[in-house]
């Protein structure tokens, strides 16, 4: 789906670091690492699954040793669980629990909370001879019972991984371990942790839900389909949670959209503010809803009735992901006084990355508007089938087609996007939707903005965070970006993204830093140290977070590389020194083959080889020395073409020394020459003659490259099933077919093309 997908999507989807962090558990072993004969059973339903696993504990329990009383104490109970021993394994989590409760301040053991009440609950089973639903009941509530809301809560979301997610981790495990006769004490407890992780979610699967509901009810005030009131509009519904019993009025944090999450809600009272999820109304018949032109209005109407609550301290924040995180941008083109901040994970700017990125409109655009105004559940389905619109879009491609007739094809023309097309430029139509220009001058409260180097949502972030930068120089913005993709504030950082194992350093809560940051802005508490500067970036490669005032300010240096043709039978270069001899690298592409309908940019991070459908490659020399890559990609392009326009894709990667590929960005960034310079107003180019365009990348790199690797730069002219094709005529790019890319596109890079490849020095 598109980065503006309607939500529905699992409240966690990627559970990998829970699971190894759930095993609190698996500290690393120390201070022996001798091996065992052990084989592995084909998988957790082996029937002498159980018989393996106690017998790998019992022969390590008498030899293990750790200096460490947190860790000795953590393996110690994982070793009794496995070896069935719970009675002693309740002590040992017990013992734990007393002694982190004195370092801090009573917080329940991590992640570790699942063993807490596991090992708890099959001591209570056998001591008391009770069922172990029962016993399960009871240690549930003598763990959670006394904790914080701000704890509880987040033993809740550790206790709702799926059965399934902790079986496939345990199962990974098998399959890595099964082809060896013997596994060290490390490997060991890693795989006994995982074995008990999958009996504790299988065991309480079913038991916890309704613990957790009615440990809620005694925690939270929750209100359900409480309906707002719109001038001229139709009603908002909202769910409301707060806690019992505050000290007085709470500020509220507020999620306006489409499909807004009721458990942000809840988390939001679990830190202490009164929560609301507020839901757009899209069932209107009287009223359609419109995506973007409204928005904004809805959520002045929501903030005013939060503010008049008795509840309410009248301070609003406002958060969000997506669609949720433009609604605060909407907002902020007229902010009122009560809302106070704004904190938004990969928010849409729609006319910058929504219904287009580099102003070339995505066929994405037509299936979300599709969705996101459907009012017919029955019709649900059919958007979340990626091959029918696979097919699509493979459809139209070999069709020739204009862009315009493409709900034509699908056989539901749909006016919202055919209005999208009719705004190609950046114009008042995109402008009036969020701040611009002057109201990006005027808006002086705090925001937030979150996003990743594999973000499809990274450019409208961005452009939020530059725009306001850029007019309000002293403005109180900022910026956190890292290795994550859209869906990392949901399910949290994937600890292996499309092939890309993440720094450690990158593996961070980002919903409880987004509290840690709204408790700075609206309870006065101490800035996050994550936050300390106004950009705040994950290098990857070199596992740290590094922090600047500005964008400009992240490196202090560039390194540039001219675009060098090769000589026959060698690679294109990227050369640091210009060639004083004139050359040129040409390249040829065909509107009219459509052999190529099934063709679309790999995903993968890391690869063996290069894709260079319809591209041209640069390969830089090996480096040196490490060199450290922050920052915006820019350029100019100095070329000959035979067309009044151009889509580019620019994609980055280090060459490893090994022969791998590690795309510093992704997806490409995309780019009509025509908006280059100026994405308002359209510049044709000038075909036959040479001409040169400066661009600067909507995309961030930030990565430590090795020495003795290579830097590779893909340019990839834009032609493919899933995008608007531009034929190169100046006129309406949606209304060209294929008629009119008869003759093949023919363009030459001289080699005065050159990049810069910002870099710290310092």
């Amino acid at each position: 789906m598109s980065r503006v997908s309607r939500r529905r999507r699992a409240r966690f989807g990627s559970w990998g670091v829970w699971l190894l962090l759930v095993a609190g558990a698996a500290a690393p072993l120390r201070g022996f690492a001798q091996e065992l004969e052990f084989h592995a059973p084909a998988s957790p339903a082996d029937a002498n699954l159980a018989t393996v696993m106690r017998d790998l504990s019992e022969r390590l329990l008498p030899v293990y040793q750790e200096p460490d009383p947190d860790r000795y104490l953590a393996n110690l109970s994982v070793l009794q669980m496995a070896a069935g021993d719970y009675g002693p394994a309740d002590v040992s989590r017990q013992s734990l629990r007393d002694r982190r409760r004195r370092v801090d301040s009573g917080r329940p053991v991590g992640r570790g909370s699942i063993f807490d009440i596991y090992a708890h609950a099959k001591a209570l089973e056998a001591d008391e001879r009770i069922p172990f639903s029962e016993a399960y009941s009871k240690a549930y509530h003598e763990v959670v019972g006394p904790l914080s809301d701000h704890d509880a809560y987040a033993v809740g979301r550790w206790l709702e991984v799926p059965p399934q997610a902790a079986q496939e981790d345990f199962q990974k495990l098998l399959d890595e371990q099964r082809p060896k006769d013997i596994i060290d004490q490390a490997e060991a407890l890693k795989l006994l942790s995982a074995y008990l992780a999958y009996e504790a979610y299988r065991a309480s699967a079913s038991l916890v839900g309704p613990l957790d509901t009615e440990d809620d009810a005694r925690r939270y005030v929750a209100l359900n389909d409480v309906l707002i009131e719109v001038p001229n509009r139709p009603s908002i519904s909202a769910t409301v949670i707060r806690p019992k019993n505050p000290a007085g009025a709470l500020p509220a944090l507020l999620e306006l959209g489409i499909d807004p999450s009721r458990s942000y809600a809840k988390e939001s009272a679990a830190h202490g503010y009164a929560g609301i999820a507020a839901r757009l109304l899209i069932g209107s018949h009287q009223v359609p809803f419109v995506p973007f032109q409204h928005d904004g209005e809805e959520a002045l109407a929501v903030i005013a009735w939060i503010a008049k609550q008795p509840w309410s301290d009248g301070r609003v924040g406002m958060f969000g992901e997506g669609y949720s995180g433009f609604i605060p941008w909407a907002a902020a083109t007229r902010p009122p006084a009560a809302l106070r901040a704004i904190a938004a994970f990969g928010p849409t700017a729609p006319g910058i990355n929504i219904p287009m990125a580099g102003n070339i409109f995505q066929n994405s655009a037509y299936r979300w508007s599709l969705q996101a105004t459907n009012t017919k559940p029955e019709l649900e389905s059919s958007f979340e089938d990626d091959a029918v619109w696979r097919a699509l879009n493979e459809k139209w491609y070999r069709s020739g087609r204009r862009y315009r007739d493409f709900g034509q094809i699908y056989g539901e023309p749909d006016g919202i996007f055919i209005r999208w097309l009719n705004h190609p430029s950046y114009d008042r139509f995109w402008q009036t939707m969020i701040p611009y220009a002057s109201q990006f001058a005027h808006l002086d409260i705090p925001a937030l903005t979150m996003t990743g180097y594999f973000a499809e949502s990274e450019p409208g972030a961005l452009y939020y965070f530059g725009e306001h930068l850029r007019a309000n120089p002293r403005a109180n913005h900022t910026l956190l970006i890292g290795p994550f993709d859209d869906e990392a504030m949901r399910r949290g950082p994937a600890p292996v993204l499309n092939g890309y194992e993440l720094d450690s350093a990158a593996l961070i809560d980002l919903r409880e830093l987004r509290y840690q940051w709204f408790d700075h802005v609206m309870k006065a508490a101490a800035l996050p140290p994550l936050l300390r500067d106004r950009v705040n970036y994950e290098v990857m490669g070199a596992n740290e977070w590094q922090h600047a005032h500005s964008l400009e300010t992240m490196g202090g240096g560039t390194l540039k590389f001219y675009l060098d043709a090769a000589a026959p039978g060698e690679r294109n270069r990227l050369s640091r020194r210009k060639n004083p001899k004139p050359a040129s690298v040409r390249q040829m592409v065909s509107f009219t083959d459509r052999s190529d309908a099934g063709w679309l940019p790999p995903t993968d991070l890391i690869s063996r080889s290069l894709v260079t459908h319809n591209a041209v490659i640069f390969v830089s020399e090996p480096l040196a020395k490490p060199v450290q890559l922050s920052g915006l990609l820019s350029g100019r392009l100095d070329f000959t073409v035979n067309k009044m326009d151009v889509d580019l894709n620019i994609v980055m990667y280090e060459l490893l020394a090994d022969g791998e590929y590690v795309r510093l960005c992704n997806p490409a960034d995309e780019l009509r020459l025509s908006y280059a310079q100026d994405r308002v107003h359209r510049h044709l180019l000038k075909a036959g003659e040479r001409q040169q365009t400066i661009f600067k990348a909507e995309r961030m790199i930030g990565r430590q490259i090795q020495a003795g690797s290579r830097l590779v730069m893909a340019l990839r002219i834009g032609k493919r099933p899933d995008r608007e094709i531009n034929y190169g005529t100046g006129d309406d790019v949606s209304e060209e077919s294929m008629a009119d890319g008869k003759i093949p596109l023919k363009i030459r890079w001289h080699n005065d093309s050159y990049i810069e490849i910002p870099i710290r020095t310092k």
